[in-house]
Parts: structure tokens; C-alpha cells; sequence
């Protein structure tokens, strides 16, 4: 292979996934003409942004620490410019719902009543081939809509008259998508991007369709690192507008800031995306993941306690809450707060009563502190975070006019992970197995989000299960009951774990272990557990 060479030369693109019903639809030949052209266009500079990734973690295992840019500073020190904020239909975003793109899942947050659909190809999605062109299948009946679904049980499933805005969440810059190959005129071949295949069926099929509707192509953007990562997004929407024949600036996109180098960056992520750019979003749960990533072996000043322990409340998640919200209203961007986990349980009305409770809990501090939105997992918390944005905005759309004082915060704020009275526990490591575990074998077998134990975990709080496993192993870390965290003491919590699970045909278990064994367990730590699933179950 020699993938340097791959952007100078014209090349086609070979789908080697199976076509299965309508698939032809969304893999049009135009659609593919679209596809080769983002890729010709912006792969090498992806290559180029994703080995800067490898080499900052190489600085960091060296003892690098992030800090506020010195090259941009002017971008931070102009108070000119700001963000093109709101297109049509997302200037109210005080509720949004998060989930997958099947089509069950599909309708009901479109009868939600949120303010927005957050249709989730990324974390919420295991990226089977299946997943991944049937959640474009769903999308573009969504928008016309001509959607409808019966379940097994002969439930029907039909559109209401209100439904949300839809923004669109594409995989991140690191993902491939095994099922596409750009194959240049000396026969070299590379996986495309999932980023830029999940943009590019969604947009090509859609954008114009949104405007007549009176919305547009609105995108989230995940598992940014910087702002020349942001920038490549900002190229390639320039390049899709310019393609399909829309209007400059159509495009709004919402950053994710859910990565310890982007929390440095927000400031300049936005001046990169501002002619794109609605807002922020705080991304909580891959934010932890990747601040243990980041300094998994920086010693025990980096070491978190049990996830349960981790709250928005700790100083150092305030401390990157606070700067998104001042960030995003100083330069008139949307600051969107984040998912809690917690999830109704129909089934049991003590369960409901205390996760309805914990969502009011935080839907009241996001809007509190100045957030214009949030996010929730299910149907039923919409209008618990609804009424709690109510009673904060009122009639208004948003709070964006509530430009805070600089709070001041610092590296060091955002790099002091101390949590008086934490410890990590006994109980810490089981849950971590057994969400692990359970998540995995979910997403192998495509569902990419998955109620467990009464809170919707999907890849990112699985992502953050298995590193904590590998961070407390390679840290030394001792639990408060007095036991010495390694690899023997976790693989005897695997064996506990699974002669406890219940099991069922057709179940991904033995994968599952397999699988988490390698992230958790391994010498190596593999950046992303979705990669290598990706690599050794789902392609």
C-alpha cells in the first residue's frame, strides 16, 4: 500500500459490503462520485492530523503538559469576531435527545418532543455495515416524512405532527469505514473515512431537502482535538456547500468538546468553524475517558476514583463547564450541557422516582450556570430537563446574552483531577467489568446503545470502564478494602462476573471478554475499543 499517493491520482471507490434492500438508494453513483471527491480532497490532511494526535500523546508520555496556545493567542485576544450561531430551526435547543438512527429509534425521538434529534452514527451506534447505510435509509425517510416502522409484536410506529430539528452526529476522524475502498491507478487500497462517509451520504442526500423544508444540514462533530481538526471540517464543508450548489454557511455544525486537548482549544475551534459554527457541546463522558487516556501512566495525581465518584460537580469538570459556557457566549455560540446516564425504568417505579430526580438535579445546575440546552437518553426525561430550561429561559430561545466574567480558569484548573475523600473500591472495579462486558457484547452485536443497570451507557462510558481497569493495574493502585489492582485480581473479577451473567442465544459474551481483555488487560493500551472491535468483529 502506499496511501501518501493516494490524493494526486483520480482513483474509484469499491463497496465490498453486501447490498441489502434500498441500500442502492444511498450508495447512488452520484453519491460515490461525492464520496471519492472528500476523499481525493482531504485524506492525506486527515492522515497528517491523526499522526499529530500520536505524536502529542508521545509528548505527553514524555511529561508534556497542555496549556492555552501561545500561537493563537491573538485569535483569544480579538474580541471581534463570532460565530455564525443559529440556522433555521435550531435557534431553541434547550431540550435534545440523543440515540441511534434505526428506525424504531428513529421515530420515537422524533415524537419526543425535544427541541432536537441528535441522530447519533458515532457512539450510540454499534457501525455494523447494516447500521451504518440503514441509519442513512432512516435519516432520509425521517426528513420526507415518510417513516413508519411495526415492531415484531405488531406495534406500529408512525410520525407525529411536531417533530425536532435533526442534527446529524458522523463518526469520528480516527474511524474507517471498512465497507468503502479508495483504490488509486496502481491498484494501492485504503479504508475511507467513517467521518467523511457518514458527512458525505447524509449531506449529498439531504442538504437541499433540509433548506426546502425550511431546516438545513446540521452536523455534530465528535472526538476533536484541535483546532486544525476543526479547520479540516470547515474546509470540507466549504467544498460540500460548493459541490451541491447551496449557499455558503448553510452548514451548522456543534462541537463536542469531549477531549482534554480540545478543552484548551475551544476558543480557536470556534474562530476555525465561525462561518459553520452553532455552539459547543459539553461532551462529559468521553471528556473523562480521554483525560485518563492522556496521562494513564503520568503517575497518581492522574489517577480517578470509581466513575460513580466523578460528578460535574468535582473541580475539575466545573472548571471545563465554566470556560465552555463563558467561551461560547462571548463569541455567540450555543453552549449545550451533556447526558446524565440515569434512565427511567417502567417497570419500576422506585428506579424512575430516583433517576427522574437525578436528571432534575442536573438539567437545574446546566441551566443554572448558563447552559442553552441539554441533552437526555429517553422520551420520558424531555419534559423533566424541558421544565427546568423553562424556568431559566422562560419565552426566550436561548441565554447567550448572558455573557459571564472571565472565570479565570487555569491549566491548572483544568489538570487538577484531585477529589477529596475519592478512593477507588472493590465494588469500582466489578461495575467497570460489568458494564465493560456487557456493553461490548451489546455493540457486537450492533446495538451500540444499551440500558444497563438502569443507566444508558454506550461506547463512551464503556470507553471509560476499561481504561480506568487499565490505569488502576498499571498505576498500582490499591482499592480501599486493601487489595493491590492487577491483572490476575481483574481476570478473577471476568471469572466472577461471568458465572453470574445470564446468558441467551446468539449472545457475543465470549467475544466480549475477549475483547475486553485485550483493551483492559493488554501490555499496549489500544486508543479507542471501537477500533479494535471494529478490526476484529465487525468488519
Amino acid at each position: 500500500m502506499a496511501p501518501a499517493s493516494l490524493d494526486s491520482l483520480p482513483g474509484k471507490v469499491h463497496i465490498t459490503g453486501a447490498m441489502s434492500e434500498r441500500f442502492d438508494e444511498i450508495l447512488s453513483d452520484e453519491a460515490i462520485e461525492f464520496l471519492r471527491e472528500l476523499h481525493v480532497n482531504f485524506h492525506t490532511t486527515r492522515r497528517d492530523l491523526l499522526a499529530q494526535r500520536h505524536e502529542r500523546r508521545e509528548w505527553i508520555h514524555g511529561g508534556g503538559r497542555f496549556d492555552f496556545l501561545t500561537t493563537t493567542s491573538a485569535v483569544r485576544h480579538d474580541s471581534a469576531w463570532r460565530v455564525a450561531g443559529a440556522g433555521p430551526g435550531l435557534e431553541d435547543r434547550r431540550v435534545e435527545i440523543t440515540g441511534p438512527t434505526d428506525r424504531k429509534m428513529t421515530i420515537n425521538a422524533m415524537n419526543s418532543g425535544a427541541r432536537v434529534w441528535l441522530a447519533d452514527q458515532e457512539d450510540a451506534t454499534s457501525p455494523t455495515w447494516s447500521n451504518v447505510i440503514g441509519g442513512q435509509i432512516s435519516l432520509y425517510d425521517a426528513i420526507r416524512r415518510n417513516i413508519d416502522y411495526v415492531a415484531p409484536d405488531g406495534r406500529a410506529y408512525i410520525l407525529g405532527e411536531d417533530t425536532p430539528t435533526i442534527v446529524m452526529r458522523p463518526r469520528g476522524w480516527h474511524l474507517d469505514e471498512a465497507h468503502l475502498d479508495f483504490e488509486n491507478s496502481s491498484g494501492d487500497c485504503v479504508a475511507m473515512s467513517g467521518s467523511l462517509v457518514d458527512f458525505g451520504l447524509y449531506f449529498f442526500h439531504n442538504a437541499k431537502e433540509l433548506i426546502t423544508r425550511g431546516r438545513g444540514p446540521y452536523f455534530y462533530l465528535a472526538k476533536t482535538e484541535s483546532h486544525l481538526e476543526a479547520r479540516l471540517w470547515n474546509d470540507v464543508f466549504t467544498f460540500a456547500e460548493d459541490y451541491v450548489g447551496i449557499a455558503p454557511g448553510s452548514i451548522r455544525a456543534t462541537v463536542l468538546i469531549e477531549t482534554i486537548p480540545a478543552a484548551f482549544e475551544m476558543e480557536e475551534i470556534l474562530f476555525e468553524l465561525r462561518e459553520h459554527c452553532a455552539g459547543l457541546n459539553a461532551g462529559r463522558w468521553d471528556y473523562i475517558f480521554s483525560i485518563i487516556k492522556a496521562f494513564r501512566d503520568q503517575g497518581d495525581e492522574f489517577v480517578l476514583p470509581d466513575r460513580s465518584q466523578i460528578t460535574m460537580t468535582v473541580p475539575f469538570m466545573r472548571a471545563y463547564t465554566a470556560l465552555l459556557v463563558e467561551t461560547c457566549h462571548r463569541r455567540g455560540a450555543y453552549a449545550i450541557g451533556g447526558m446524565s446516564a440515569f434512565i427511567p425504568n417502567r417497570r419500576d417505579p422506585d428506579v424512575t422516582s430516583r433517576a427522574i430526580e437525578q436528571v432534575r438535579a442536573d438539567k437545574r445546575r446546566e441551566s443554572s450556570e448558563g447552559f442553552d440546552g441539554t441533552w437526555v437518553a429517553h422520551p420520558d426525561l424531555v419534559p423533566i430537563a424541558m421544565a427546568e430550561f423553562d424556568a431559566v429561559l422562560e419565552s426566550r430561545p436561548h441565554q447567550i446574552d448572558r455573557v459571564t466574567t472571565p472565570s479565570g480558569t487555569t491549566a491548572k484548573d483544568l489538570l487538577n483531577l484531585k477529589i477529596e475523600n475519592s478512593f477507588v473500591s472493590a465494588s469500582g472495579v466489578r461495575t467497570n467489568v460489568w458494564v465493560g462486558i456487557r456493553y461490548i457484547e451489546s455493540w457486537l452485536r450492533g446495538v451500540g446503545a444499551a440500558a444497563i443497570d438502569n443507566l444508558m451507557e454506550d461506547a463512551a462510558t464503556a470507553e471509560i470502564s476499561r481504561s480506568q481497569i487499565w490505569q488502576w493495574i498499571h498505576s498500582a493502585t490499591t482499592t480501599n478494602e486493601g487489595e493491590r489492582i492487577t491483572e490476575a485480581y481483574v481476570s478473577s473479577v471476568i471469572t466472577s462476573v461471568m458465572e453470574q451473567m445470564e446468558r441467551f442465544p446468539g449472545d457475543r459474551f465470549e467475544d466480549a471478554v475477549n475483547l475486553f481483555e485485550q483493551v483492559a488487560l493488554g501490555e499496549a493500551f489500544l486508543p479507542f475499543l471501537t477500533t479494535a472491535g471494529y478490526e476484529l468483529f465487525l468488519q
